[in-house]
C-alpha cells in the first residue's frame, strides 16, 4: 500500500510539474515579440534597470556625505545591501537551480540577444523590484512608489516579451527582489541604529 501511495504521489508531482511547465510556456508564447522593432524597446526597458539601481544607490550615498544628511546616507546603505543581497540571492537561486532559458529549449521562442545563463530567476526583476521596494520603504510617498513598481513591473515583463525568462522565473525574481528589500530594511535600522 506505501508503494501504491508513493508512486501515485510521484505521479501526480511529476504530472503537476508537466502542465505547470506547459502552462508557463503557453503564457511565455502569448507574451514573447517577435518584431525586431518592438524588441529594442524592450531591450531598452529591460536594461534600464542597470541604470536606475546604482543611480539611486550612488546618488543616496552621494548626496548624503556631500551635504552630511544621515537620512540620505542610511538611505544610500540600504539601497546598496539590497542590491548586494538581492544579486546573491538571485545568483546562488540561479547555480542551485539551472534552469535553461526558454529560447535554448524552445525553437518557437523569438530573441534578438543570446546568452548562457540560466533563467530562473530572473536577474533584472529581482534587481528591479529590490529597487522599487526599497525606494518604497523609505519614501512612502505614492508618487514614488506607483511609478517604481511600474517600471519594475515593465522590467520583468520586458523579460518576458524578449524570451528571455519564463513567467515564473519573473514571478519568483519580483518575490526574491521584495524580500531582499524588506531583508536590507530590516538589517539597515539594526546597524545604523536609526
Amino acid at each position: 500500500m506505501k508503494r501504491v501511495v508513493v508512486g501515485l504521489s510521484m505521479c501526480a508531482l511529476s504530472c503537476s510539474q508537466v502542465y505547470s511547465q506547459s502552462l508557463d510556456m503557453n503564457i511565455l508564447k502569448s507574451i514573447n515579440a517577435s518584431d525586431p522593432a518592438t524588441q529594442m524597446y524592450w531591450i531598452r526597458t529591460s536594461n534600464s534597470v542597470y541604470y536606475v539601481a546604482p543611480t539611486f544607490t550612488m546618488g543616496s550615498l552621494g548626496y548624503g556625505l556631500l551635504f552630511k544628511d544621515k537620512v540620505a546616507i542610511h538611505n544610500g546603505v540600504e539601497s546598496a545591501m539590497s542590491v548586494g543581497i538581492c544579486l546573491a540571492l538571485s545568483g546562488g537561486i540561479k547555480t542551485l537551480v539551472n534552469r535553461p532559458r526558454p529560447y535554448q529549449s524552445n525553437p518557437e521562442i523569438n530573441t534578438l540577444t543570446y546568452s548562457d545563463g540560466k533563467s530562473f530567476p530572473s536577474g533584472h526583476t529581482t534587481l528591479a523590484f529590490a529597487t522599487a521596494t526599497t525606494l518604497a520603504l523609505e519614501y512612502k510617498k505614492w508618487y514614488i512608489t506607483i511609478p517604481a513598481f511600474v517600471w519594475a513591473g515593465s522590467v520583468g515583463y520586458s523579460r518576458m516579451r524578449l524570451g528571455r525568462h519564463y513567467p515564473t522565473d519573473v514571478a519568483c525574481g519580483a518575490a526574491v527582489g521584495i524580500g531582499s528589500a524588506y531583508l536590507s530594511h530590516w538589517l539597515t535600522k539594526k546597524i545604523l541604529k536609526y
